[in-house]
């Protein structure tokens, strides 16, 4: 059986490159997504074997795509495909569900391998990842800064603040998750409640420093 594969990731030329070398290797592209709302919703729809996941994607991340996706749809592998080797990103793909972590300037050859080895239920990091899991894991405990603040925020709050950080008006906002410009207003004032925050420009900041967005996606 053909292993089945989604692709997610903002960049179109880059899933096309991926989807002529995946399919060369006789497995099966299923979908794309250019964010990971709509990778949540294929993930339901299709049902493919692997994700190869982004983690900087507009409109809504990897991390939290993957941790919604594995909380739907748990058969379903994940696998990261990054150009950030920082532990913040690693290590939350990684605890949000992720099956496997690679750079992007790795080889298609790993790829391959890799996707065929989360597919049959193993975990797959590349050497340079390893390393980071190790080290940062070691550091979880002392580093009491690091992601302390995230782990304050629900799931539906840190979505909000990707949004807001992302320049989208309540109304905006309210228009794209579905819910009333009050609801959205009470999340606003509850996230920078939380995190002690007093304007859009400190979330901001916030968000790009725990990854939830980055200057260079």
């Amino acid at each position: 059986m053909k292993i089945k594969v989604l692709l997610a990731d903002d960049h179109k030329i880059f899933r096309d490159g991926l989807r002529t070398l995946i399919e060369k290797e006789g497995m099966e592209v299923v979908g794309e997504a250019e964010n990971g709302r709509k990778a949540i919703k294929l993930a339901e729809k299709l049902m493919p074997s692997v994700i190869v996941m982004d983690v900087s994607m507009p409109d809504m991340n990897g991390i939290e795509a993957t941790r919604k996706i594995k909380t739907g749809t748990p058969d379903v592998k994940i696998i990261a495909l990054s150009m950030h080797s920082d532990r913040r990103f690693v290590l939350g793909m990684l605890e949000a569900g992720a099956s496997g972590y690679l750079l992007k300037d790795c080889a298609f050859g790993e790829l391959a391998n890799a996707i065929t080895q989360v597919s049959t239920g193993n975990t797959y990091l590349s050497p340079q990842i390893a390393d980071v899991v190790v080290k940062g894991y070691l550091n979880k405990t002392t580093d009491s800064s690091s992601g302390k603040g995230a782990d304050l925020l629900t799931s539906r709050e840190r979505e909000i603040l990707q949004l807001i950080a992302e320049g989208l008006t309540a109304k905006e906002i309210a228009a794209h998750v579905f819910l009333s410009i009050k609801t959205i207003e009470t999340h606003r004032r509850n996230i920078m409640q939380k995190l002690n925050m007093k304007s859009t420009a400190d979330l901001t900041k916030y968000a790009i420093r725990e990854g939830l967005i980055s200057l260079d996606a």
